[in-house]
């Protein structure tokens, strides 16, 4: 890995047409090793980790530049459908070799690079990634994890399986709040904590609404092909990237996948969370005439109120209640809370609540705070937990000495053993907002099986027990030509 990195361009070969097939990947996964990890047991100062970055810009382009600005790692490929997108990122890394098809970049170039940098839309997270993996490179993917609970899961189990380092971007995990609140929980200043309330004023995009009829031309820049990917075949949309896809569930995961991981890290972290064992939800409604509610299945609601039930941990005394809520819901304000002083950071918030007092924290984990107020003067609890230098602005400088260092060697603040339970949370959560509006026909009427009722999970089984329609939602089926990719 030269510090100029200048990676040698490898002759086509045929691995496009199978690299993926089972057969072939499995001896790829320890055939193809990073060289920092060839039991040399240490990187030499010139040495950079080399990244492929497969959608480059908006976050991608952030992610990037953080990559860049570590000075351990440089980004040796751009991969992006859209070369509108792209631009910025291709004009600050000139020596960076393009492509648009992901897959043909992994084919022709795997063995020049270590990494692999993901943050395109949810619904092609997991394909991605899990191609990367297979090819024995460590994976940075964007928050969340994945669009689906069972590519959650695979993902969890193929990082050990192929001992890669992974990290998801919820750089929030590596702020000093999410520290601070532990060492003061386990401080006991707040007791047992039995409810979580965190709340976001997201979506900031359309949801709610039909999906447009209107014909639109695709932009000659992108390849709307491989932007849907693994999604059904459907026809250009405009404002449909390269941001609002978020609202639709073909391809995001509404208000909870864009800001769940963000908002919910800490509690996971605090207490310990992993998996629920039920769930229950209320949407908001759109109504489009008098007493006639609008039924648009395509799309996220407007709003939405989530209660999980995790039960007890090894942090905890009996089962935890979280509340999520979007849309601009918010909780009621703790009666510690001054009248004039702001709750959460404004739209956005967690509260915990324990048996002797409260604790709240903004978005990312930030600015934690005891309730009241004034409890925060003069406070002082021994640090019990190391701190990430930089915070959340070295979260990629994190995964990065974590890949150098060697898979198991470094501790890492979002790798997928954590990301994956708290990405599944949130997508459990999820199949509760899409099971409301979900119907079938029983003596030609409509009846909503999943709509006000609490959803039962058996998570060995990876089901819902007591409403099988939902489970339609757990796994998506790939449209064709993407199915041999499926895991």
């Amino acid at each position: 890995m030269d510090q100029d990195f200048n990676p040698k361009k490898e002759p086509e070969s045929t691995i496009r047409r199978d690299f993926l097939k089972k057969g072939a990947l499995a001896t790829a996964a320890f055939m193809i090793i990073p060289r920092h990890v060839m039991g040399r047991g240490f990187v030499a100062p010139s040495d950079r980790l080399l990244i492929a970055s497969i959608g480059v810009g908006g976050k991608g382009q952030s992610d990037i530049a953080s990559f860049e600005k570590s000075g351990l790692a440089n980004v040796a490929y751009l991969c992006d459908v859209d070369t509108r997108r792209a631009s910025n990122s291709v004009k600050a890394l000139p020596k960076a070799k393009f492509y648009k098809d992901w897959r043909e970049m992994l084919d022709k170039e795997h063995k020049n690079f270590d990494a692999v940098s993901v943050s395109t839309p949810d619904h092609n997270h997991a394909i991605q990634a899990f191609a990367a993996m297979q090819l024995g490179k460590h994976v940075y993917v964007q928050k969340p994890m994945t669009h689906d609970i069972y590519e959650a899961h695979m993902l969890t189990q193929a990082a050990s399986r192929y001992k890669v380092v992974t990290q998801m971007g919820n750089q929030g995990a590596s702020n000093d709040g999410t520290r601070l609140l532990k060492e003061w929980f386990e401080a006991d200043l707040i007791g047992d904590v039995h409810t979580v309330y965190a709340w976001t004023d997201r979506p900031v995009w359309p949801q709610g609404i039909p999906w447009s009829t209107a014909k639109a031309d695709i932009p000659k820049e992108l390849d709307w092909d491989l932007w849907l990917g693994t999604a059904p075949s459907k026809n250009y949309v405009d404002k449909l990237v390269p941001f609002n896809w978020r609202g639709w569930w073909d391809y995001g995961t509404g208000a909870l996948g864009d800001m769940g991981c963000h908002l919910l890290e800490a509690p996971f972290s605090v207490l310990n969370l992993k998996y629920a064992k039920d769930v229950q939800c209320s949407v908001g409604s759109v109504y489009v005439d008098e007493f006639k509610r609008g039924y648009f299945p395509d799309s996220c609601p407007p709003s939405s109120h989530v209660v999980l039930t995790f039960p007890k941990t090894d942090k905890t005394k009996g089962d935890v209640k979280v509340h999520w809520m979007d849309g601009g819901i918010q909780p009621e304000r703790p009666e510690e809370l001054g009248a004039n002083e702001i709750f959460g950071d404004g739209g956005n918030g967690t509260l915990f609540i324990g048996t002797k007092g409260k604790m709240i924290c903004d978005t990312y984990s930030e600015n934690p705070r005891l309730l009241p107020l004034s409890r925060n003067e003069n406070l002082k609890i021994a640090e019990k937990y190391p701190r990430v230098k930089d915070g959340a602005s070295g979260h990629q400088k994190q995964w990065i000495e974590g890949c150098i260092a060697g898979y198991g060697k470094k501790e890492l603040s979002s790798p997928f053993e954590i990301a994956g339970p708290l990405t599944e949370a949130l997508l459990m959560a999820n199949l509760a907002v899409r099971g409301y509006d979900l119907y079938k026909e029983v003596l030609g009427e409509d009846v909503y099986p999943g709509r006000s009722v609490k959803l039962l999970w058996d998570n060995t089984a990876k089901k819902v027990t007591n409403v099988d329609e939902v489970n339609q939602f757990v796994k998506r089926n790939y449209r064709e030509g993407w199915k041999n990719l499926s895991f």
